[in-house]
């Protein structure tokens, strides 16, 4: 699949550090966080390795004559997703990242206390939220990617990988700082719902009608996008 000189594929293990790069070079509300953490494997760490390792066919990656320069994963549940984590991930996140004293956290940069405070207190999923929404994912690209219709053919790719796999629904975590990511998915089809205590973008998939919008603003759901290669 070719966009502007980039193409989307599915994600091969060469391509996890590349993975761990991008989350870094996107950690700061989508800007660079390398110099906001001592261990620059932190944020990989937290935010997208296991998804390549427990749910691999929801990871994809957009590359161009640069290289690997976005991706998205997910997990079609997030509760199972989140008690693989508990017993075959963090375990051994929580040794290699002790948890700091508060006194210590305190004079952390904020990106790196949110990461080890993740590590060894992990957000849950609602209940509520998983009977209607159960999937999730995370996509990042860099700016060079970036305003080129890559992030809506990622998202279309991935919505209609978790279409097949019987999913009703998949939502997102956004920073309160991050507006233009916000911005995106409201313009890609997702809705912001009121009332969390963290701020969650989500869609139904349950209607063929929903999924991300094209690129003349009408509505679809992956048909006629290519899907890569299996």
């Amino acid at each position: 699949m070719d966009l502007a000189s980039a193409r989307l594929r599915r994600y091969q293990p060469a391509d996890l550090d590349d993975l761990y790069r991008i989350c870094l070079q996107t950690a700061d509300s989508g800007r660079d966080g390398t110099d906001l953490f001592d261990d620059a494997r932190l944020p990989g760490d937290v935010y997208v390795g296991p998804y390549p390792r427990f749910e691999p066919s929801l990871a994809l990656v957009a590359e161009d004559e640069a290289g690997v320069g976005g991706y998205i994963v997910g997990a079609p549940d997030s509760l199972t997703f989140e008690q693989d984590l508990e017993r075959d991930w963090w375990p051994a996140l929580r040794a290699r990242y002790p948890e700091p004293p508060p006194r210590v956290a305190r004079e952390l940069p904020v990106l790196q206390q949110n990461a080890l405070h993740d590590i060894h207190h992990p957000w849950p999923t609602d209940d509520e939220l998983a009977r209607d929404y159960p999937s999730h994912l995370h996509i990042n690209l860099l700016p060079r990617l970036q305003g080129r219709g890559i992030g809506r053919q990622l998202i279309a790719a991935l919505i209609s990988e978790l279409r097949d796999q019987g999913s009703p629904g998949v939502h997102l975590l956004v920073g309160h700082a991050n507006q233009r990511a916000a911005g995106f998915y409201r313009h890609v089809g997702f809705t912001e719902l009121p009332g969390t205590a963290v701020r969650i973008f989500a869609m139904s998939l349950s209607d063929p009608a929903d999924g991300p919008a094209c690129q003349d603003g009408q509505r679809g759901d992956g048909a006629g996008v290519p899907r890569p290669p299996r």
